[in-house]
């Protein structure tokens, strides 16, 4: 019995080394047993009836359902977050997006809060310097880096923040829609799932006319 038990374990071992060429899962213990609870999930879910998406009877792809829908949804939430910072002093969502991360993680450089925020490096910088010009964070010189500045978000800023955050919890209420707490924990496993694939490659500033052959070459999609 224990030999069956050994070969079985090995026998997925072997699959979780084959399967995670995307590395979406730790190369360890706990990166194994997060890939079986996936798999079983994953299982069951094939054998539940496939839910409908638009143009599916005309041979619409799943992937293109998905990516439709998570455009759709970025939309719907920008909205709403529009709405959340109307007369008030922020300009744009990522101004308090900005400052909730700093609030939330505390003091760290410009790249690693525009890097935080999946924005290149421009158009971080401009929020960054009307941030500044505000009076809602403040920089100093990096202790391990002088070339770099580390910034952390001021009173001023927690105050400014502070105001609008009735506003901002209930328009992130709203995008959440009518989810279940279950369907709600289910779609942050998924997401992040997906925030692990595609984290690693944006952070790698891969030129745009060269990011998709990139991608498919070195994590083997099927074009």
């Amino acid at each position: 019995m224990n030999y069956k038990i050994t070969k079985e374990v090995i026998g997925l071992l072997e699959e979780f080394e084959t399967e995670n060429i995307h590395h979406s899962y730790s190369q360890d213990l706990q990166g194994f047993k997060k890939w079986i609870s996936d798999k079983e999930y994953s299982d069951n879910q094939k054998k539940a009836e496939e839910p409908y998406w638009e143009g599916k009877e005309n041979g619409r792809t799943p992937e293109s359902a998905i990516s439709t829908l998570l455009v759709h949804l970025n939309r719907y939430a920008k909205t709403y977050s529009k709405s959340a910072i109307a007369e008030s002093d922020f300009s744009t969502q990522e101004d308090f997006i900005y400052l909730i991360n700093l609030k939330a993680l505390g003091k760290m450089t410009k790249m690693e809060l525009i890097k935080k925020n999946i924005q290149d490096k421009p158009s971080g910088m401009l929020i960054i310097a009307r941030l500044l010009n505000h009076g809602w964070i403040e920089q100093a010189e990096c202790e391990t880096d002088r070339r770099n500045k580390v910034i952390n978000i001021t009173e001023k800023g927690l105050e400014t923040l502070e105001k609008q955050m009735k506003k901002i919890r209930s328009a992130t209420e709203i995008v959440t829609g009518n989810l279940t707490y279950n369907e709600k924990m289910e779609l942050i496993r998924l997401l992040n799932k997906l925030d692990r694939f595609h984290y690693p490659i944006f952070s790698r500033n891969i030129n745009s006319k060269d990011l998709i052959r990139t991608v498919y070459e070195e994590y083997q999609f099927k074009n």
